[in-house]
């Protein structure tokens, strides 16, 4: 009987692979990567400072957004991006779901299995097999606002921000809708809260429900059977200390991975939280923590926590109040055991294992309690393979699944610390040994390591308090105070003694509670610090703004956010409830642009000339920057070496009297120094040259 059977299984998995490749040949709209047999659809949440891409394949795997082949080095860790606007934020390598049962008779082989596990994750998702999803859409409160700088469309959004459908009485900004098939014939229903509101817009909302309806392929192929033994498992693999290793200041190795990551539970309330340990490979363990820069400063590598707080787990299938005992395991996990690279529903020994994991209950000692005062990297958990560190898991159940029974879970994941700005003070502070040091408690101290870990461990303050405003949300049904809609438009145009701020606010202005527009602007780069530059209320609101101040050579980058009167801010009374920033962040760079000269090619002039890369007082914001002033409203640029080379041609063709050069040339590379020639050519036949210096 069973060599009759055995094959069947294999026949799963061929057919499984081929509709695969002929899906790689026609689907358009989905993204592939190899850890993911089968289509996937991917939807982004990034309406508020916590960013994050959401899979159908029910889990988000490790390089599970766009493949490991290309991708090795830049996606380690490439999930929950908070603080987003700033560079490689990311603190998460993966993630899983598995579903188990015990005693399950497959219709596939014919085999009774002692335990039968679905898995999604960590490493690898099946979505022909295993989680087969049947509707995977992004809903929106509203449509995110046209952004554009001199007429180029200048917002992330529009990639990234894919809604599906709208529902204005949507109680966050967006929400995941997903629903998929298992296996075991369990179909799992996940929603996704994403919120902007400033008070809660660093948390997700997992709600999930789980319901035998005995389907167990796309073809709905059903089987009536009771589940005993049901466990629903995830895993967590955090790496908080990403920006640090990733820009080369912290060289110790598995940074990327979480190899050094601690994990710890606090049962009383259901949470786990996960933090950067010092490596054996830093110059010492108490100056490791943060992962600061131990060369120069500046923002520290790892200045958050990140953790998990169960909000909801239903007693059983027929009582639906919450049970306070969940999640039943707790236990931490080698994030290198074997499990993570097996995802087949058919493999008896690999399913027993997996099982055993998910109903493992709670460690005598929490990873965090092992560990202690050692280094995280060195510690070596008894039959375990250290080198990949290791992870939160947390198990809920055993529940029995009767055909059409169903248990609902509800987790909210965070992220939480020292703001951007706070990290550098502690950091420089840090490096340059500015004794005395302020803690947070207001005390002093001359001792520079107990400073920074005083100031990093206020994260985990930070997240609690963010879980425990998740789990308030939650219970009162989502229902926390709104802040006005973003503008519908916001039109950013350069000109030649200002930058034109332009916007539209129906929407916003019809709020019960709105009270005006506020502009945030940055200088040279997007994702660094924003000055409020312009503020007005109800009763003066305007809808167009010149930016005055900004400076010939220099890019700048603007927001523009609604505000309310902040009658409506139940967490700080009096502060004004605004939009997110990130509805209308400006990705392409505005510049102040001189009028173009229709006259005369005598004006045009090289700025700085000579330019000297040590004269950084007498440069544009970029460090090769070298720009062209008093030019026509068309022409062509040819620059050429002393010895007569053409290394660049610009074409100038926006009508302003500016056009700026990066001292790169055509193939890309930087220029050496030398004397330079620039010959400038009309439409019309007109030519002239300047030479100029540059010294490096």
């Amino acid at each position: 009987m069973k060599k009759k059977k055995y094959p069947m299984r294999w026949l799963v998995f061929f057919l499984g692979m081929a509709i695969v490749f002929f899906a790689l040949l026609g689907e358009k709209s989905s993204v592939f990567a190899q850890e993911i047999t089968g289509p996937q659809d991917i939807r982004w949440i990034r309406v508020g400072s916590l960013h994050n891409w959401f899979s159908s394949a029910g889990a988000e795997v490790e390089y599970g957004r766009r493949g490991r082949a290309q991708f090795q080095s830049q996606d380690q860790a490439d999930q929950l991006y908070w603080e987003a606007q700033y560079p490689e934020q990311d603190r998460c390598c993966s993630k899983g779901l598995w579903i188990g049962c015990t005693n399950y008779d497959d219709p596939v082989t014919g085999e009774r299995y002692p335990f039968k596990v679905v898995c999604s994750g960590p490493c690898f998702s099946n979505t022909l097999v295993n989680t087969i999803p049947v509707v995977f859409k992004m809903i929106g409160k509203f449509p995110h606002p046209i952004v554009s700088v001199d007429g180029l469309d200048a917002t992330e959004n529009t990639l990234n921000d894919q809604v599906d459908e709208y529902d204005p009485d949507l109680p966050c900004d967006r929400m995941i809708y997903h629903v998929f098939h298992t296996n075991m014939g369990v179909t799992v229903t996940r929603k996704i809260y994403g919120f902007s509101q400033q008070n809660h817009d660093n948390y997700f909302i997992y709600d999930y429900v789980f319901k035998n309806t005995g389907i167990i392929d796309s073809k709905g192929t059903k089987v009536e059977k009771t589940l005993t033994g049901f466990y629903v498992y995830f895993q967590y693999r955090y790496a908080p200390g990403w920006e640090g290793a990733i820009r080369g200041w912290n060289t110790g190795q598995g940074v990327t991975w979480g190899r050094n990551t601690i994990n710890d539970v606090d049962y009383a309330n259901r949470i786990q939280f996960s933090y950067y340990g010092p490596h054996s490979q830093s110059p010492g363990y108490e100056e490791d923590w943060g992962s600061p820069n131990y060369t120069r400063g500046g923002p520290l590598g790892a200045p958050a926590f990140v953790g998990i707080k169960t909000l909801h787990a239903d007693k059983s299938a027929s009582d639906h109040s919450d049970d306070p005992s969940q999640p039943t395991t707790t236990k931490f996990i080698d994030s290198d055991n074997n499990t993570r690279n097996v995802i087949d529903p058919y493999n008896k020994d690999m399913m027993t294992t997996q099982y055993a994991l998910m109903s493992a209950g709670h460690a005598p000692k929490t990873h965090a309690e092992e560990v202690g005062t050692g280094f995280a990297d060195l510690y070596t958990a008894p039959g375990t393979n250290p080198p990949g560190g290791y992870h939160q898991a947390q198990g809920f159940g055993p529940y029995t699944l009767a055909p059409g029974d169903s248990i609902r879970i509800v987790i909210a994941e965070a992220v939480a610390g020292l703001k951007r700005e706070k990290s550098m003070e502690v950091g420089d502070n840090w490096f340059y040994n500015r004794s005395p040091f302020i803690l947070p408690d207001g005390n002093v101290t001359t001792d520079r390591n107990a400073y920074k870990k005083a100031w990093v461990w206020t994260a985990k303050d930070s997240l609690y308090q963010t879980l425990n405003r998740a789990y308030q949300n939650f219970q009162n049904g989502l229902r926390i105070p709104q802040p006005p809609p973003p503008p519908d438009k916001f039109i950013v145009s350069s000109g030649g003694d200002r930058i034109r701020l332009e916007w539209e606010g129906t929407a916003a202005e019809s709020w019960p509670y709105f009270d005006g527009y506020q502009i945030y602007r940055a200088v040279s780069r997007p994702d660094t610090f924003y000055q409020l530059i312009f503020s007005c209320d109800k009763e003066n609101v305007v809808h167009q703004f010149d930016d005055v101040t900004a400076q010939r050579g220099f890019d700048y980058y603007y927001y523009i956010v609604t505000k309310d009167d902040g009658s409506q801010n139940d967490v700080h009374p009096g502060v004004p409830l605004v939009s997110s920033k990130f509805y209308t962040m400006t990705n392409q760079a505005a510049h102040l642009r001189r009028p173009a000269v229709i006259t005369t090619l005598d004006s045009i002039r090289v700025v700085p000339n000579p330019f000297h890369i040590g004269a950084r007082s007498l440069q544009f914001d970029q460090p090769d920057r070298i720009a062209f002033f008093g030019l026509p409203p068309v022409c062509t640029i040819k620059i050429y070496t002393e010895k007569g080379d053409l290394i660049d041609t610009i074409e100038h063709t926006n009508n302003s009297g500016d056009e700026l050069w990066d001292s790169v040339t055509s193939s890309r590379q930087v220029v050496v120094s030398g004397l330079y020639i620039a010959v400038f050519e009309t439409p019309d036949g007109k030519k002239t040259y300047r030479k100029f210096v540059i010294v490096r």
